[in-house]
């Protein structure tokens, strides 16, 4: 049966993204590059939409932050400190813009499932200490390949 209109996409560069998540590299987080590390998962650029995996080690604590645009999360294994309550293996949590947090602490070495629609904005008693969202995580992608090109060629 033919269909009443076409449907084909107009944008040539549409396209499924596969990310073999055992193949990804776990990369230091600037923050604590002995603690936390991600694996990033997916980048949208007309979105502002990211995914990454987080690898926290145990005591690891992520500075307070502000979302400034809604997320979800899910436990994979481990325990994560957040606002007054923990986070356990199999727990999700989805969260709205706006959401502020005060530190979380990885109670246990920890792995979940990130994916947020926009960036996070860090900040101390001080004001704005850092920015994280798609284009950062392009940066720090960028800056773990270099690094990885240099200790070759050396």
């Amino acid at each position: 049966m033919a269909m009443p209109q076409n449907i084909s996409p107009i944008n040539s560069e549409l396209m499924d993204t596969l990310v073999r998540g055992n193949e990804a590299e776990w990369i230091p987080q600037p923050m604590d590059p002995q603690r936390a590390f991600i694996k990033v998962l997916y980048t949208g650029a007309e979105s502002g939409r990211w995914a990454v995996h987080f690898r926290w080690l145990k005591g690891f604590v992520a500075p307070q932050h502000k979302h400034l645009a809604a997320s979800h999360t899910f436990i994979l294994k481990g325990k994560l400190q957040v606002r007054d309550g923990v986070l356990n293996t199999g727990d999700y949590v989805y969260e709205p813009n706006g959401m502020i947090h005060g530190a979380t602490t990885a109670l246990e070495d920890t792995e979940y499932l990130f994916i947020c629609d926009g960036p996070v904005l860090f900040f101390d008693d001080n004001g704005f200490t850092g920015y994280l969202g798609w284009e950062e995580l392009r940066r720090l992608q960028a800056a773990h390949e270099a690094r990885k090109h240099q200790a070759a060629a050396a």
